[in-house]
């Protein structure tokens, strides 16, 4: 696993890094007390290991709360997919499957 663990300090930086290696950007809002943000941990292993375009990055709710509000999380876990910088292509509280998230991204 390679996620990459952000806060509010270094996030847009690490987040312009990854855009300007052409990567799809998946931002995972959770906890690591959270059964289900580790349920989806799973899930997001498998995608970042099988797709070299994909980076994800993990925030933590508790640490970045600002960064979380500023993202307008609810509930954990909630994934964030940006195509690009000016592009968010899918927003979704819960667990979800790796295929249907390979699906959405088009891979």
């Amino acid at each position: 696993m390679s996620f990459i663990q952000v806060d509010e300090t270094d996030f847009d930086e690490v987040l312009n890094e990854e855009f300007d290696k052409g990567q799809i950007i998946i931002l995972k809002f959770g906890s690591e007390y959270c059964d289900a943000c580790i349920a989806l941990d799973f899930e997001l292993e498998e995608i970042d290991d099988k797709h070299e375009k994909i980076s994800v990055l993990e925030i933590d709710c508790g640490e970045s709360e600002e960064l979380s509000q500023k993202h307008g999380i609810t509930q954990v876990p909630t994934i964030i997919i940006y195509e690009n910088k000016n592009s968010t292509l899918w927003h979704k509280e819960g667990v979800m499957l790796a295929v249907d998230i390979e699906n959405i991204i088009g891979l």
